[in-house]
């Protein structure tokens, strides 16, 4: 009995090293495909994109259009709530006055009044969805002019990726490119009244 004791002690010992040498070829297999893989030091930068957007001279101009817009926007809605404002103080005045000689007339001026507070909305709304078409077109235009240069800039100089700073904890202040993103984009941004 004792040596069947020993004997499965043994053979679990005897187990236990066969699967520890195992694991030790798979782990070192594991790590040589890994390394094979991986190139030895990735060459890789990183951008601040608050920067980038602080400094490109394409979304300046676009913030510039933008608070056209919101003005235009502005003045539009107080220029429409000033004409139902006037409209319907004169329809108050004539109801006070008796200004109206039917309830036909009135009726007439307050179907006249409403369409013209749908009138309003429909023009106020139609500007609204202007001005958000027109940013989310100047998103889409910002976009594909910082990848098309971060394409053009990676390419010019080798590196592996380029990453946001946003992404990540830590960078170290010596991988940080954005100056020269900022400078290059600025380079070939030609303003839209210069290409006429």
């Amino acid at each position: 009995m004792k040596k069947m004791k020993l004997a499965g002690v043994a053979l679990m010992a005897f187990a236990a090293v066969i699967m520890s040498s195992c694991g030790n070829k798979a782990n070192e297999q594991v790590e040589a495909k890994a390394s094979e893989q991986a190139p030895a030091g990735l060459n890789i930068r990183y951008i601040d994109l608050d920067s980038i957007t602080a400094n490109y001279n394409l979304v300046k101009d676009y913030n510039e259009i933008n608070i056209k817009t919101m003005t235009r926007l502005d003045n539009a809605q107080r220029t429409k709530q000033a004409e139902l404002q006037k409209r319907a103080n004169e329809i108050q005045s004539k109801v006070q006055n008796n200004g109206y000689i039917s309830e036909h007339t009135y009726n007439a001026d307050l179907q006249k009044f409403q369409q013209q507070q749908r009138d309003a909305e429909t023009y106020l709304g139609n500007l609204q969805q202007q001005a958000q078409q027109d940013a989310l077109d100047q998103s889409k235009a910002l976009n594909d002019s910082l990848n098309n240069y971060i394409e053009i800039y990676m390419k010019s100089h080798n590196y592996d990726a380029i990453l946001l700073r946003a992404a990540g904890v830590y960078f170290n202040p010596e991988l940080d490119i954005t100056k020269e993103i900022v400078e290059g984009l600025n380079a070939r941004y030609i303003k839209a009244e210069d290409r006429k």
